[in-house]
């Protein structure tokens, strides 16, 4: 019984992890595992494991494809073989989540139990529920240079931005407070969208793709840090 319990607790986590993947990439049904080829998730969205939530990097951690979710993951979070019914019931690479829903094996690290920590919630379930999602830019303190990623305001914590590498990755890099900054406009210049937020000489200067985009940030932005949460049929769309 205790076995069964395990699976279907398992079976349930896959099934939520795989519907937290974008809309452009279909989920696999928890009974289609193994039974139809997975999309792979692309490279270039994730810039961690999105198992273990470690940084990829070009030597000691290379990206892998679950042959059996397609999620990308590291060397160590796929070094699992499964007989995959589509590929003719022949091993292949799995991640251990999968590892152990098709296999019923148990494995010796488990990471069940585990609480999501503030900054361990996946960008593309996060954006899925998010009052404003997109690409922005976090620019240093001179303005020239910055960092680029994915900028999210949670729907289930709205007072709160967190900023992702890439808009796949399972975990933010960093997350800002809102209550209590002030949102302020900065005027155009050479083609260049900015805004910022300040609270106590803490600056933080953003750069948009567009004025239409920047607005809806100064919007969604200076409500949370007024501690104002939107009604749902008020939120923002994610843009793509």
């Amino acid at each position: 019984q205790d076995a069964i319990d395990r699976k279907e607790k398992r079976s349930e986590t896959f099934k939520t992890a795989v519907h937290g993947l974008e809309t452009d990439t279909p989920a696999l049904k928890a009974g289609e595992l193994g039974h139809r080829a997975p999309q792979w998730v692309r490279d270039n969205l994730v810039t961690m494991c999105m198992r273990c939530r470690e940084p990829f990097n070009a030597i000691t951690r290379r990206r892998h494809h679950c042959r059996a979710c397609g999620y990308v993951v590291c060397a160590r979070c796929s070094d699992y073989r499964a007989e995959l019914q589509y590929d003719g019931n022949r091993l292949n690479r799995v991640c251990q989540e999968c590892y152990v829903f098709l296999t019923g094996h148990t494995v010796l690290e488990d990471w069940e139990g585990k609480h999501k920590g503030i900054l361990e919630k996946g960008a593309a379930e996060v954006s899925s529920r998010s009052l404003l999602c997109s690409s922005l830019q976090l620019l240093d303190k001179n303005g020239k240079g910055g960092t680029r990623g994915w900028f999210v305001i949670p729907q289930d914590d709205p007072l709160v931005l967190y900023i992702y590498a890439a808009p796949q990755d399972m975990r933010a890099h960093t997350s800002i407070p809102l209550l209590g900054y002030q949102v302020k406009d900065l005027p155009q210049s050479d083609s260049r969208h900015l805004f910022q937020l300040e609270q106590s000489g803490q600056v933080y200067t953003f750069l948009a793709d567009t004025e239409e985009l920047k607005r809806r940030w100064m919007r969604a932005m200076a409500r949370s840090a007024a501690g104002i949460t939107p009604p749902e049929d008020e939120e923002e769309d994610a843009d793509p």
